[in-house]
């Protein structure tokens, strides 16, 4: 199938695809004319690189255990626990860097109501 094809089944966009071929997650074959051929299999090929995308991971990061994944259960794939445990710790990161900036915030907030109050007190 062709790329225009492969990206209406997949609701990927073509600009996409082409992303995915220059950083080692697809690779289809060349017609003599230029144009990718991509074969059945890049279906489902595409839809686990979206589904792994999705997950928050990068495309090298995927590009790590993709293979396993696509011929085996992601279970027995040993590349993918290290790489959700990574990811998990960033979004622990992140979710304290927001908490804390959240408090913050709050603070302020709480400062700025109370310099008020005194003001409205006094006049």
């Amino acid at each position: 199938m062709r790329i225009g094809e492969l990206s209406t089944r997949t609701g990927v966009s073509i600009r996409s695809l082409r992303y995915y071929e220059q950083q080692g997650l697809l690779a289809p074959d060349r017609q003599g004319n230029g144009y990718r051929e991509y074969s059945l299999l890049a279906e489902d090929q595409v839809r686990t690189i979206k589904f792994y995308l999705d997950l928050g991971l990068s495309t090298e990061q995927i590009a790590g255990f993709l293979q396993c994944v696509l011929k085996n259960k992601e279970a027995f794939c040993r590349e993918v626990l290290p790489i959700y445990r990574q990811k998990l710790a960033e979004i622990d990161d992140q979710i304290q860097l927001l908490q804390n900036i959240k408090s913050n915030l709050e603070d302020r907030i709480h400062s700025i109501l109370n310099e008020r109050q005194i003001d409205e007190q006094e006049a």
